[in-house]
């Protein structure tokens, strides 16, 4: 993965979503239309390991069922699109999946 800005397609069982995030140098942000994200990841060659905050900061739907999420996340990536899975803490029993497509500058 590259530093840039990336379209997220995400999911659990409770239901999917689509948000932006941006990657610069270890630091993530981004959001959708009910959350905002910030956190941070690492990258070992294809593999990749992430923390994320994610805050609710409107009304809407939540694909966790609560508001506020503490992920932790491990996936692949090639320099324009990546893929992981992960859990949160706070929602025990559900399994966050993502997709991350860059964005041309």
């Amino acid at each position: 993965m590259r530093n840039g800005s990336y379209s997220a397609w995400f999911r659990t069982q409770l239901g999917e979503g689509l948000g932006v995030i941006a990657l610069s140098d270890g630091v993530l942000t981004g959001g959708d239309s009910v959350s905002r994200y910030t956190g941070a990841y690492a990258l070992d060659g294809e593999k990749f390991t992430a923390s994320i905050v994610s805050r609710r900061c409107t009304q809407g739907p939540s694909v966790f069922g609560i508001d506020n999420v503490d992920l932790r996340l491990t996936g692949k990536s090639t320099p324009t699109t990546a893929s992981c899975t992960g859990t949160a803490d706070q929602a025990p029993g559900l399994t966050f999946e993502a997709t991350l497509i860059r964005i041309v500058d």
